[in-house]
């Protein structure tokens, strides 16, 4: 990462916009004289007479259950120590920012000019009726300790020390994995831990929840080992952690023999002398920022067998409190949790310890430089950008908030699952859709792909036989294959069909000739024919071995298509095939059709092609509203090509009047309802999503630019009019993208039958 500098910082915060980080937004239409009258006067009095008879309506009628504050009095600002409760409002919006950003949760960053742990207590309880949850942030210890528990006896809502239980839960996670890495147990190991604050003692209490035996922590602070009898800079909370031990008073004494370094201090105080005395397989947990206990080369270089963690984003294993913090809250908040317990939090760290064993997604490869991340010493915890944390832990937390009593509102995790991807986007409902319609086959659809031996391809293939979305056959050399599988630490064996080495290939070489024997294909062409992956996955469907069959990734698209075409045709019905892309903007849904089979279209093609967009729209659940693009509104610039356009709309008004479809009209007519409607009120479709471009080069040059300069997502291209489930990969598709395509072919192949 590159450095960033004090007026990168400055102006960063500055500039940009606004000063600051954050802002409020309505969720309400705001444009209209009845709007105000709904938001104020006097539509507000009715939520406030339900709220008075039912205080847990207001959950229901205003934004509590969604709203979090983010408390501090700057006493222990983040490496800054005490700076006042003003300095401490930049770390606090950022804080909300993350919140949203991370768990799309809203925020009132809220400063408390106090160094009274009972005032401060007093007014938070008291500004407590506005939000579901408390955030305790930048607090130093003993007090915070204190005000958290405090709280928690007095609220029932959620009340959160992050500085105390954010660190212990992501590293408590990290250190499982690491302990299964080197082959230790939790019971068996000796943690030293350097600092004795709020986050320090929270570590060793859930390490503790997960296995390590009280009496084998050591705890060290600026005095030295916490002991049984010592009498300086002792209180209640170290009391708990103090050992029973004459013989180690230094940090030095504490981690001769150590398995784990836990620390949570200042930069520097582990010495490589020092890391040099701990155990086989030391654990170095540095967590000080900005800068670590050691640094991560430093205690490599004096240890060659060691893992270790820091803060810090530019090295391996980071323990992030972003990691846990939002995805905490946002658990709590959707079951309206009365108090964030020890099991949810012991919840949450297992939930990022599984995580962090499952296969990493593209995009968070690409976030974090290319580079391969498989679970490791250089991974033992998710990535902070990793979209699927969210999906992972908030789960974890509010089952486990419903298992203990602490719950108010029950849920169905499933369910609860899918709204929370619902959160990330459209693109994520639509991944649902598609994933949900295709395992409702079972997994029972086999799915075959031509290019089994990317990496690429068996990371999907995995993921589409554990999601249970569709069983793959990969076509390849299976000693390829497999060291693919072994190199992924993937459990699974696909299905391999060897090209050069198929059981079947006579058969399918004769079936083949007798295709394309007209086509002047003899026997022998066929023969060497048949081992063209693309015509043997074709294939593959047509002699019923296969339901469906996807490639594209390495092949260019007429490579594809071509070959499958020639075996099955068109589909019933159909004259025509084409490509259809899902582009999601913002919130809307469009089909833009045709991006990739049909050059240069006729009326008669534009038509075909048309009807084929409507009614896959219709599978998606969508209502249509097709619109013909052109250069003219309704006959405004007569030209062959706009006529063209326009004979096509005739066409599909004769033969599907089921359908509302209009044009020829130009782009911004077709999705700005305001032009219809002032200028052309006739129009059929006034806020068109299925837009018929009147060729390819328009269609394709349209989605690619939308794609790149609008930020809008691309799914596809879904082929629609053929013969059979064939689906076309592009060149760069990730992981998620094959397994979407996977389950595009899975609802083709069931829609068929």
């Amino acid at each position: 990462m590159a450095k960033i500098t004090r007026e990168d910082a400055l102006e960063y915060h500055r500039l940009k916009g606004k000063p600051g980080k954050i802002a409020i937004v309505p969720t309400k239409p705001m444009d209209t004289q009845r709007d105000l009258s709904l938001a104020y006067s006097p539509g507000v009095a009715e939520p406030v007479l339900e709220i008075e008879k039912n205080p847990d309506d207001a959950y229901e009628y205003t934004s509590k259950g969604n709203l979090v504050a983010v408390v501090s009095n700057g006493t222990a600002i983040l490496g800054l120590g005490d700076r006042g409760a003003l300095a401490s409002k930049p770390v606090m919006e950022g804080k909300g920012v993350l919140f949203k950003k991370f768990a799309d949760i809203d925020v009132f960053d809220i400063e408390l000019n106090s160094h009274d742990p009972d005032e401060i207590i007093k007014v938070v309880a008291a500004i407590s009726p506005t939000f579901g949850g408390i955030n305790l942030e930048d607090i130093k210890a003993p007090e915070c300790f204190y005000i958290e528990e405090e709280l928690k006896k007095m609220l029932n809502i959620p009340v959160f020390h992050d500085d105390q239980h954010g660190t212990a839960i992501i590293s408590s996670a990290a250190l499982a994995n690491a302990l299964e890495i080197v082959g230790k147990k939790h019971s068996e190991v000796r943690v030293v831990i350097s600092g004795a604050g709020a986050s320090a003692i929270s570590c060793a209490e859930l390490a503790i929840s997960w296995g390590v035996k009280r009496e084998n922590i050591m705890l060290c602070d600026t005095k030295g080992v916490v002991y049984k009898g010592r009498k300086e800079g002792m209180n209640k909370y170290k009391d708990l952690l103090a050992v029973d031990d004459k013989g180690h008073r230094t940090l030095a004494d504490a981690v001769k023999g150590a398995d784990v370094f836990y620390g949570l201090s200042v930069a520097n105080v582990l010495s490589p002398e020092m890391v040099k005395t701990m155990a086989g397989d030391p654990i170095i947990f540095a967590m000080a920022n900005p800068d670590p206990e050691i640094r991560p080369e430093l205690a490599k270089e004096a240890r060659k067998d060691v893992i270790i963690a820091t803060g810090r984003s530019d090295y391996a294993n980071q323990v992030n409190n972003v990691l846990g913090f939002p995805f905490i809250f946002r658990g709590a908040l959707d079951v309206r949790a009365k108090q964030i317990n020890e099991e949810m939090k012991f919840a949450a760290s297992k939930a990022l310890a599984a995580l962090a064993k499952e296969d990493v997604p593209d995009s968070v490869i690409r976030a974090y430089g290319g580079e391969p991340i498989k679970f490791g010493r250089e991974y033992i915890i998710p990535k902070p950008l990793d979209p699927r944390v969210l999906l992972w832990e908030a789960p974890a937390v509010a089952e486990m908030a419903m298992k203990t009593g602490f719950a108010r509102k029950p849920i169905d995790i499933d369910e609860y699952r899918e709204q929370l991807a619902y959160r990330q986007g459209k693109s994520e409902q639509i991944r649902y859709f598609f994933q949900n319609q295709a395992r409702a086959s079972g997994g029972t659809k086999r799915v075959v792909f031509a290019e089994g031996e990317e990496q690429k391809v068996v990371r999907a293939a995995h993921q589409i036989q554990d999601e249970g979305i569709a069983t793959p056959i990969l076509i390849g050399r299976p000693d390829i294959i497999n060291a693919q599988i072994q190199s992924l630490s993937l459990e699974y064996q696909p299905e391999i069909v060897d090209p050069s080495n198929f059981e079947k290939f006579e058969q399918y070489a004769n079936a083949y000739h007798e295709l394309r024997a007209r086509k002047g294909v003899t026997t022998a062409i066929a023969m060497k024919r048949v081992r063209d992956v693309n015509i043997l996955g074709s294939m593959m469907v047509k002699m019923g071995d296969a339901d469906a069959f996807i490639s594209g990734l390495t092949y260019e698209y007429p490579d594809v298509i071509r070959p499958s075409l020639r075996i099955h045709h068109t589909g019933k019905g159909s004259g025509r095939a084409a490509g259809v892309y899902i582009m999601l903007v913002d919130d809307r849904v469009y089909l833009f059709t045709d991006a990739t089979v049909n050059i240069d279209p006729t009326s008669e093609d534009l038509a075909e092609i048309a009807c084929l967009a409507a009614d896959y729209a219709k599978k998606l659940e969508i209502e249509p509203h097709v619109a013909f693009l052109s250069f003219s509104n309704f006959g405004s610039t007569p030209h062959p090509l706009s006529e063209k356009v326009s004979k096509a709309v005739q066409l599909v008004k004769a033969r599907r009047p089921d359908l509302q479809v209009d044009g020829e009209m130009q782009a911004d007519t077709a999705v700005v309802p305001e032009i219809i409607e002032e200028r052309y009120p006739f129009s059929a479709v006034k806020d068109a999503n299925v837009l018929v471009f009147p060729s390819l080069e328009s269609a394709n040059i349209a989605y690619k630019l939308l794609a790149r300069l609008g930020n809008a997502k691309a799914i596809g291209p879904i082929l629609l009019g053929m013969g059979a489930p064939v689906h076309v990969l592009q060149t760069g598709d990730d992981v998620n993208d094959i397994v979407q395509i996977a389950s595009v072919a899975v609802m083709d192949a069931m829609n068929r039958k």
